[in-house]
């Protein structure tokens, strides 16, 4: 099953395995096929996928789960709110 936000994470995770450390490119594809796993496993629903993005305001991963069809966020770590005062913080 190809998920395509999970095989853009891929994607930026191994482009960037260049400047990483090899063990941390090795840990990142272990969540990579993790992650793929639990939505094979439809562990959150059948309606349901679980993704892990960076969030592109203030760059820290981000974990949803997210409704295939309709795209809307079912819940999400660290919550919204939490991203924007990083955001604020980090703009100090």
């Amino acid at each position: 099953m190809d998920i395509p936000d999970i095989s853009r994470t891929v994607y930026h995770l191994v482009a960037n395995a260049g400047s990483e450390p090899a063990d941390r490119t090795a840990g990142a594809r272990e969540v990579v096929q993790a992650v793929k796993a639990v939505n094979q496993a439809e562990m959150f629903g059948p309606e349901n996928e679980l993704l892990f993005q960076r969030d592109a305001r203030t760059q820290k991963m981000v974990i949803r789960v997210v409704n295939r069809k309709t795209q809307e966020v079912a819940n999400q770590i660290p919550a919204e709110y939490v991203l924007r005062l990083a955001e604020e913080h980090r703009s100090r």
